[in-house]
């Protein structure tokens, strides 16, 4: 009888090992802010499967999977250029498994059925028809290459000499709309502005959407380049007055701007800055990990350790070293500092060494490394032109006073005396009324945009194009 157990266990087990799993297996993410669906779409080969994965909620389709391994029901995959790992268990029907990014842990079980969510409230979200012309556009940036892929607003269609804007998306490959949690903060400003006689770019990242390219491993300088393209482009357009062709940019975004506006001194209008980085990143990451552990009730003790061993991995990040002997100063500190905090708290240490694994292969990616290293006033001091910097007092990722002060004085050591500076009271990272700024509030304000960040962009910029 046993043998004959053994036997039967043995065929269960060959059947499952060479069952077909390939095609799309969807899933969703519980995240403190909102959901986030997920597709992983498998294909079998000799060997094996590769994959790829979409982001439906970001737009984001066909993201490379690099990593694909099915053995013994367990289906583990990677992504190692954006810190994501999954590791889940096939019953049969579907897999139950954890998705874990940049150290963060989460379920998700996948399964064939696609997953169908309700459209969020977002009352300031426009409906067509629109009142004003809307036309989808493609560009070029000619130093790397890629063709981007954006929409264009104009007042009125076969109108001539509008000022006009080009929009430019935060971290991360964002789409046109800078969709999160379903909310498109580009499209609620591109429509506002539009409304209201002003032509309005907004592109998708590269390699995001309709654009071409590869976001992942791209710097802030590779996409400096996206957005002088999308500048260039609105100079052919015969209904743009090109020399009242202006910026602006939410969080990176708002870095880019000062870039480009530094490199072209002479061509960019006026640049808007909303949450833009001002401060040097490493200060800039300090700063944002304290604020965001104490709006979620981080004790201050552990607030404090973690500063401390954060300022530690960010000077090793900026010296002047190779990339291996980066990763073993920076895993001396991670065990040295980091993992007897996470042991204390019962964290088992095989999931701790698969966080400073991961934690490792993101600070020292490309984009990572220049963004601490990064010194942005640097840029804004070359900046003639107008800027308007709008911070949200409740902002947790970009806090308000530092870099606003920052924007203030590189204005004065440039001697430009177009510099606005403005805390907007109330308002967290997206220009959203908010309570505490807490990154878990964004997906459940109905709000998208303020209406007074609106109003005092608007207000401004007709002032720089009269």
């Amino acid at each position: 009888m046993k043998k004959l157990l053994s036997l039967l266990l043995l065929l269960l087990a060959i059947a499952s090992f060479s069952q077909d799993i390939s095609g799309p297996w969807h899933g969703q993410l519980v995240l403190p802010g909102g959901k986030l669906r997920l597709s992983i779409n498998l294909t079998k080969i000799d060997n094996g499967y590769t994959a790829t994965m979409d982001s439906p909620d970001q737009n984001a389709i066909g993201i490379p999977v690099k990593m694909v391994l099915f053995e013994e029901n367990i289906l583990a995959f990677a992504i190692p250029d954006a810190s994501i790992d999954y590791r889940g268990t096939f019953d049969g029907q579907g897999f139950k498994g954890t998705f874990a990014q940049n150290g963060h842990q989460l379920p998700l079980d996948l399964g064939r059925e696609e997953i169908k969510v309700q459209k969020a409230k977002r009352p300031q979200e426009p409906a067509k028809p629109y009142p004003y012309y809307e036309e989808e556009v493609t560009f070029t940036n000619p130093k790397d290459g890629i063709t981007l892929a954006g929409t264009l607003t104009l007042p009125k269609q076969g109108g001539a000499n509008y000022p006009a804007v080009v929009l430019i998306t935060g971290s991360g490959a964002q789409d046109r709309n800078e969709e999160i949690f379903g909310h498109k903060p580009f499209l609620v400003l591109a429509d506002y502005l539009t409304r209201n006689g002003i032509a309005v770019l907004r592109y998708d990242d590269r390699g995001t959407a309709a654009s071409k390219g590869q976001f992942v491993g791209a710097t802030t300088q590779n996409l400096a380049t996206d957005t002088q393209a999308a500048f260039e482009y609105l100079k052919t357009r015969k209904e743009i007055n090109t020399k009242k062709i202006g910026l602006i940019g939410h969080s990176e975004g708002g870095t880019i701007a000062a870039m480009v506006a530094s490199y072209q001194p002479e061509s960019v209008a006026f640049i808007v800055m909303l949450a833009g980085a001002a401060i040097p990143g490493d200060e800039l990451m300090v700063l944002q990990n304290y604020l965001m552990g104490k709006a979620d009730g981080m004790p201050e003790e552990e607030l404090t350790k973690l500063g401390a061993i954060n300022r530690k991995v960010y000077t090793i990040i900026k010296e002047p070293v190779s990339k291996e002997e980066m990763k073993t100063k920076l895993r001396n500190v991670f065990l040295t500092d980091l993992k007897p905090l996470f042991v204390s708290k019962g964290i088992p240490e095989a999931e701790v060494s698969q966080y400073i694994d991961l934690q490792i292969g993101e600070l020292t990616s490309a984009w990572y490394v220049q963004f601490i290293k990064s010194q942005p006033g640097q840029y804004l001091e070359k900046v003639k032109c107008p800027i308007l910097a709008l911070n949200g007092t409740n902002d947790v990722q970009v806090a308000a006073k530092a870099n606003l002060d920052a924007v203030k004085r590189a204005g004065e050591k440039s001697g430009n005396k177009k510099v606005i500076t403005k805390e907007m009271p109330g308002l967290n990272h997206l220009f959203q009324t908010s309570t505490t700024g807490s990154l878990s509030e964004y997906g459940q304000i109905e709000e998208t945009f303020a209406p007074a960040a609106l109003t005092e962009i608007l207000n401004w910029i007709k002032v720089q194009v009269k």
